[in-house]
């Protein structure tokens, strides 16, 4: 697996640097960028999926429908499009999709700056199955309730889900 760059932020997410991926967990550090995005159908559910148990990080947890690092060098929207197309398999200038929120570790409580995205489809056919395992369609309340009653969710997932959809 490789060591990626990330570009760390100033708390006006503007790059002032960068370290290996490895160091920058190492050190705690949430002064960097990742992109998030949850797909929703037609009845308002979200395509939540479990990550698989060989992630480094958060192994067999909850997600969100994708989501990925922003390496340095990149912007938020190539970063959208190259996790979209690794984890999803969905090309991002053939479906519809749109930015919905930013959120910060200084305002939200984040790990990270991310940009959090929509993805309007009523199937996810192509998931990478390295990256996922299964899948859950649950409404904002229900994907809420199940991480409530003891499923474990990626470290943001709930935040994400509060500040976004309810």
């Amino acid at each position: 697996m490789s060591d990626e760059i990330l570009d760390l932020v100033s708390t006006d997410d503007v790059v002032i640097g960068q370290l290996p991926r490895s160091q920058v967990y190492a050190q705690k550090l949430s002064n960097f960028r990742v992109v998030n995005a949850f797909v929703i159908n037609d009845q308002g559910q979200l395509w939540i999926p479990r990550r698989t148990k060989t992630k480094r990080i958060f192994p067999l947890c909850l997600d969100a429908s994708m989501g990925g690092h922003v390496e340095s060098g990149e912007t938020y929207e190539q970063a959208f499009k190259r996790e979209l197309y690794e984890e999803l398999g969905l090309d991002a200038n053939s479906i519809v999709c749109e930015m919905i929120g930013r959120l910060n570790p200084h305002e939200h409580g984040t790990s990270a700056f991310m940009q959090v995205y929509i993805i309007r489809l009523n199937q996810v056919d192509a998931y990478n199955t390295q990256d996922f395992c299964e899948y859950f369609w649950l409404s904002p309340q229900e994907c809420i309730e199940k991480l409530n009653s003891g499923d474990v969710g990626k470290g943001d997932l709930l935040k994400m889900i509060r500040q976004l959809f309810i």
